[in-house]
């Protein structure tokens, strides 16, 4: 799912912050639907809804795009699983099968985790079982017997 620890993302990819109404989204929420997965089904859902606008304190939703073609996509929340603002939580990332294994994945939860280490004292996700290396290779730690998170990264005072 990643590339290898030492390799960098392919040149030419372009993050920025994204709304799920941007040119681009639709083909790649498709595309993430007809693999199975449901997280920018949501993302979009939960938008239009209102409900998650990633708008609260240390929230980004970002997307990768190489050219015109949005490649990838990555948010930051606070974690609505736990009580407070102190976690974080990685969300709704989505990587375009023609993309894979470039060092984009990493390149998007890296850009999160930078993020967080501002505003949360820890960042958390619930990833599929073929996602677990990935997430161990970028420092997150497995998580055993909670519902909603299977990995998470602590951050040090003062980070």
């Amino acid at each position: 799912m990643g590339a290898s620890p030492e390799a960098g993302p392919r040149v030419g990819y372009v993050l920025k912050r994204l709304r799920p109404t941007m040119p681009g989204f639709d083909t790649l929420k498709d595309e993430s639907r007809s693999e199975g997965y449901w997280m920018l089904v949501r993302l979009a859902d939960g938008w239009a809804k209102g409900s998650n606008r990633f708008l609260k304190r240390g929230e980004v939703l970002f997307g990768a795009w190489h050219g015109k073609e949005l490649a990838g996509v990555c948010g930051l929340n606070i974690d609505p699983y736990f009580e407070g603002r102190d976690q974080g939580r990685v969300r709704h990332l989505f990587v375009s099968a023609r993309h894979r294994r470039s060092g984009l994945g990493r390149m998007l939860v890296e850009t999160v985790i930078d993020r967080a280490r501002h505003y949360f004292a820890a960042l958390n996700t619930r990833a599929p079982q073929e996602a677990f290396v990935f997430y161990e290779r970028l420092g997150f730690h497995r998580v055993e017997g909670e519902e909603f998170v299977t990995h998470r990264m602590i951050f040090g005072k003062g980070s």
